[in-house]
This record gives structure tokens, sequence and C-alpha cells, in this order.
């Protein structure tokens, strides 16, 4: 309410209309600035070396996971990628069913498409279509793993 207050007095005592229309600038950062935290809930970065396309162990242990693209990944752009998923030993996970997900975490919206296991490759590996991102900053690609050994989660952040 402190700020509200200052902008407010701020206001008052504007004597020219540039310096109100400033005056209005502030109050709306100072109003919005706690909103944006509330709504993202402070949202932190990971470390640089939570970054990349793996190999990635999921949550539980599990799995773990590696993404591969025939090409760097690129902006506003649709895409076909492939996720290798392996047990915690090592072994390829056959017939698994996968669910994708993701989103931007600093801004609070998930991914402008749907994408899908669209093919079981073979030895582990996973043909995952329709990833688009339309927009840089960071991103993560979540998929959701079910197979005989459990279900469990792997997360990839990237930095496009």
């Amino acid at each position: 309410m402190t700020g509200v207050r200052s902008a407010a007095r701020v206001l008052r005592q504007a004597a020219l209309p540039g310096r109100a229309a400033v005056a209005m600038a502030l109050f709306a950062l100072a109003a919005c600035n706690p909103l944006m935290k509330m709504r993202h809930g402070g949202v932190e970065r990971p470390a640089a070396t939570e970054f990349g396309l793996g190999p990635r162990a999921s949550a539980g242990g599990t799995y773990v996971a590696s993404l591969e693209s025939t090409q760097p990944l690129k902006l506003r752009r649709m895409q076909t990628v492939e996720l290798v998923v392996r047990n915690a030993h090592g072994a390829p996970v056959e017939d698994a069913s996968i669910f994708v997900d993701g989103g931007m975490p600093e801004h609070g919206h998930g991914l402008p498409t749907a994408p899908r296991v669209t093919k079981r490759l073979g030895e582990g590996a996973y043909q995952v279509e329709g990833v688009k991102f339309n927009m840089g900053g960071w991103w993560e690609l979540k998929f959701l793993i079910t197979s005989a050994a459990g279900t469990d989660s792997v997360t990839f952040n990237l930095d496009l």
C-alpha cells in the first residue's frame, strides 16, 4: 500500500500534463509488480547446468531421457524431436505411454501447440511432433512417462 500512496502523492504534486503521465505510469508499474510476482510464484530460473537436451534423470530416478533433433530448435516453427528413454540401468524403455507438456515458467503460459508422440522408433526412441516455441526465452518441455517400470516425469529446460 505504501507504493500506491507514494504514487498518489506524486500524482497530486504533478502540475504539468507530462508529469502526470509519468506519475500514472509509475503508479501502474508499482501496482503490477506485486501482481506479477504473485501470478508467477516467484519462479526462479534453474542453474545453467540444468539446461539442454540431456541426458536428464527423471524426477524419481526411474528413467534417463534425452532429446535429439536433426536441426537446432528454432523459434516460431513446427518441429519434430526424438525422445530417447532408458531405464535407470541404461536399457531402452519400449512401449511407454508418454504425455507431453511444457511452457514458459517466467511468463506463466504453456506451449502454443499440443505436441504428442506419433511413432515408436524402437530402442527406446519416440518421435514427438508438433513442438513449437513462439518466442525467445526459457522454456520447459516436460514428459510424463509410464511403462512397466512405473510413472515418472522428466523436464528439459531450454533457452531459445
